[in-house]
């Protein structure tokens, strides 16, 4: 429910619309939000792990964790989650097992694949992926409990597949989630945005009204309510958001970058009061194409590659919501 909130203003309900779990809702609620899983969608206490959770014990510090549900994913069905429900009983033990009590279609076993919901069966993306090229049955045996448990000769060759970046991981996420879990698209960016002064966005609520500063994020909403001359915009990063005002001669300058770009740089003055904070745009960047680089990336804050090849990591990232 959390993604599926709309905003209807600029002040505390841009988080609702977030793209990454929300760091007020992680820190403040200690909830941690976790990947689609093939088993389940539910809210688990970690003080006592069910058996799939066990991989995950080092990195559960919250006393209760949020998944994200099998509707997430693109082009999941309904019907294929339900079906998941009803046979799922006490999990799976493999794929094939999932297979075949299932009985999903190649192409829903995809999906789920594609969106990394089979973590807990120890496969990442890419292995789970290369095991459902060899899922086949064998005659009536794998009706039999005995044999669905057995392995099975895989009529693929065992490989070393190699390891998916950290910056292309979060790139799938986006594409077949429409968010990541994993690390936020800016954590990648940081050491360069760093480089052109623009701050974190939670650090804007340490400043004072008249400071001059700049941020940057993925535009999540841009709103112009009937009654009012300015647009309102909600960026984020991977510290929070950050509400910008733009006037109208502002907003006839950069109109195309108010309303085409996914990735926005703002320069402006800090208005903070009451606990309420804006930036006052003067001068707005498209740095969209930084988001090419992050099929390169592998590690959140370190140096970006020089050089990148052909990304369409910029296609998968979130346009912005248009409010009126």
């Amino acid at each position: 429910m959390l993604k599926r909130c709309q905003p209807r203003g600029i002040s505390g309900g841009g988080l609702a619309a977030s793209t990454f779990p929300p760091p007020e809702i992680a820190r403040e609620k200690r909830d941690q939000f976790r990947p689609p899983h093939k088993g389940e969608a539910m809210v688990t206490k970690a003080s006592k792990l069910h058996r799939r959770h066990e991989s995950m014990q080092g990195d559960i510090w919250t006393t209760r964790a949020m998944r994200l549900g099998l509707r997430q994913i693109s082009g999941f069905s309904e019907k294929d989650a339900k079906r998941i429900e009803e046979v799922r009983g006490a999990g799976f033990h493999s794929l094939r097992d999932f297979w075949l009590k299932t009985q999903l279609a190649p192409g829903a076993l995809k999906k789920l694949a594609e969106a990394d919901a089979f973590g807990s069966l120890g496969l990442s993306r890419r292995q789970a992926l290369w095991e459902l090229r060899a899922l086949r049955r064998v005659g009536d045996k794998d009706d039999l409990p005995l044999f669905v448990a057995a392995p099975l000769e895989s009529s693929e060759p065992k490989v070393d597949l190699p390891r998916m970046k950290s910056g292309e991981q979060v790139i799938e996420d986006y594409r077949h989630l429409q968010l990541s879990v994993k690390a936020h698209p800016l954590s990648f960016l940081r050491r360069e945005l760093g480089k052109r002064r623009i701050l974190p966005c939670e650090r804007i609520a340490d400043l004072k009204t008249g400071t001059r500063a700049a941020v940057a994020g993925l535009v999540l909403v841009r709103q112009r309510p009937g009654s009012a001359q300015s647009i309102f915009m909600t960026i984020e990063d991977e510290t929070g958001i950050a509400n910008v005002i733009v006037w109208p001669p502002v907003f006839e300058k950069y109109r195309g970058i108010v309303m085409g770009a996914r990735l926005t740089a703002v320069v402006g003055k800090v208005q903070n009061e009451s606990g309420v904070v804006h930036i006052l745009a003067e001068r707005l960047d498209d740095l969209t194409p930084l988001l090419g680089l992050l099929s390169d990336s592998d590690e959140a804050g370190a140096p970006l590659p020089r050089f990148n090849a052909p990304s369409d990591a910029v296609r998968v990232m979130p346009k912005g919501r248009n409010f009126h």
